[in-house]
């Protein structure tokens, strides 16, 4: 039961803009038919959940919809437009470059390559045996001192039978049949023949991101990091809503090629970002901890207001398999190398090769100053980071970018926000290559803000705010309702205040009140 103050509401139009007959919606611009789903919703929240006046009063609130320009997924990327031109950074950047630079960062930058020589011939050798697994048990026990170790180490971990296979079978067949019903309806890339589909509010999504082991095994991944700022509820994962994907055999256009998300150049343009790399860019790289929440929490990663450039501060991207799939079969490959990769790719924009004909990889031959070119390597404005061997040699993506190892429906893969990932470029299987992108996010006072506008969104059936916009399923038969939210998710989705005591208890305070509880 949603708790807060109770609000008298009159349960008609008044007030507000009557929206049209349903016949007449397509003729309406997209802004419009976006604001009268929102209207449509709250009405009829109010309506049959007179007791949730609440999040619907709230939600009044927030009637222009948060809403990005309309796209897909490679908007935010190039390696999916490479016929579209490089994009030159004005001149500020170099002076970026400049106010950054310190002495210090020439030893780095040896010690670094030094460095790579060693791991990635580590990495080419042992592959996928550096991805950790783990049971489902282990999460529902406790994690080990060893498998929390190996899953820092490697940034990334696979949670196997996270949820019952049927169960994960049945949400594909789902998001199959609501596809089918609503033709024409459906967006998402490539445009003819769609393998990532712009799809944020369907039944299955929203079972799976509540199921009680995600919520639960989100909370054993969150507890990895360490936040001494208070700002952070790291027991008290949100759900953020992502889109998902159906490869099918023999695509190739869906080849997203390594690359890191959560912006790229804001990781040294934003002050409050910069500060997590601050031990790299001082000179003492091996200090620098991926694990640490403070400095992040407060991170402007989205300064260009891109279409799926993240806004809040997610430590785990994550998705859950539908499907049966392996190496070679249209999966994700990672690098499992985080802290010496995050090294690398923040010194990179400094140094150039002396010679860029040679192939030499040698600190000799990569010690020349770059101090006056705009150019961050891998970086664009409003597009994630990517990389590749020409950008980032050193790394021999060529040989280290491994592939998971083959997962089963419920299986679960999360990786850390900062590492490298890519998805294979050609599907070789034989089946579909499935997955719903499900990260962990916890509760701190900005992530509230965002899922106050998400839960306006959803209840709309409108995109959620970080990703591309438009009418979304507004006008999609069968859509998830609050009626497939878990009970017990209900509170990370934004429809039940959160419980919390403690050193938390301010933070829970300042999230509800947020909320609109």
């Amino acid at each position: 039961m949603v708790t807060g103050v109770a609000i008298s509401y009159d349960i008609s139009w008044h007030g507000i803009e009557k929206p049209p007959h349903p016949s007449r919606v397509s003729m309406l611009t997209v802004a419009t038919q976006c604001r009268f789903a929102r209207r449509r919703a709250l009405l009829e929240l109010g309506r049959n959940y007179p007791t949730r006046r609440t999040i619907m009063a709230s939600s009044m609130a927030d009637l222009a919809p948060r809403q990005k320009n309309e796209g897909d997924i490679s908007a935010v990327f190039t390696s999916l437009r490479p016929s579209d031109p490089a994009t030159a950074f004005p001149p500020r950047f170099a002076e970026l470059k400049r106010t950054l630079w310190n002495e210090a960062l020439v030893q780095s930058w040896k010690e670094v390559l030094d460095a790579l020589e060693t791991e990635t011939a580590r990495i080419a050798e042992q592959g996928e045996k550096l991805i950790p697994q783990i049971p489902i048990d282990s999460i529902q026990k406790g994690l080990s001192a060893e498998e929390k170790a190996d899953i820092r180490a490697a940034g990334c971990v696979v949670v196997k039978g996270a949820v019952p296979q049927e169960e994960a079978i049945s949400w594909k067949q789902d998001i199959q049949s609501y596809v089918a019903s609503n033709p024409g309806q459906i967006k998402g890339f490539p445009a003819d023949n769609i393998q990532v589909f712009e799809l944020y509010n369907t039944r299955s999504q929203m079972r799976a991101r509540t199921h009680p082991n995600t919520l639960q095994t989100q909370r054993a991944l969150l507890s990895l990091w360490n936040d001494n700022s208070g700002e952070a509820a790291l027991d008290t994962p949100i759900s953020y809503f992502d889109r998902l994907r159906i490869r099918f055999p023999g695509d190739s256009k869906f080849a997203l090629g390594p690359h890191i998300d959560g912006g790229s150049i804001e990781r040294w343009e934003d002050p409050a970002y910069r500060t997590c790399f601050r031990s790299i860019l001082s000179g003492a790289w091996k200090e620098h901890n991926p694990y640490d929440a403070a400095p992040r929490i407060h991170a402007v990663q989205d300064l260009y207001n891109a279409p799926s450039q993240c806004s809040i501060f997610r430590p785990w991207q994550g998705w859950t398999a539908m499907s049966s799939t392996g190496p070679g079969e249209g999966t994700l490959r990672v690098l499992p190398m985080l802290s010496l990769a995050t090294a690398y790719w923040i010194l990179r924009p400094f140094f150039r090769a002396r010679d860029p004909a040679s192939s030499s990889l040698k600190w000799e031959d990569w010690n020349e100053l770059d101090l006056e070119g705009t150019a961050f390597a891998g970086c664009g404005l409003g597009t994630g980071l990517e990389l590749n061997e020409k950008s980032h040699p050193h790394l021999r993506l060529d040989k280290t970018m491994v592939s998971m190892p083959r997962v089963e429906p419920g299986d679960q893969v999360y990786w850390h926000c900062d590492m490298i990932h890519a998805v294979e470029g050609y599907h070789g299987g034989k089946t579909d290559s499935s997955v719903l992108y499900i990260p962990a996010a916890p509760l701190t006072a900005k992530n509230a803000q965002y899922l106050r506008g998400q839960r306006s969104n959803f209840l709309a059936g409108l995109p959620a705010p970080d990703f591309p916009g438009g009418p979304g399923e507004s006008n999609c038969v069968g859509r998830g309702a609050i009626e497939d939210v878990h009970p017990g998710g209900r509170a990370a989705v934004g429809l039940e205040k959160f419980e919390g005591d403690g050193k938390e208890a301010g933070l829970v305070a300042e999230a509800n009140r947020i909320l609109g509880f």
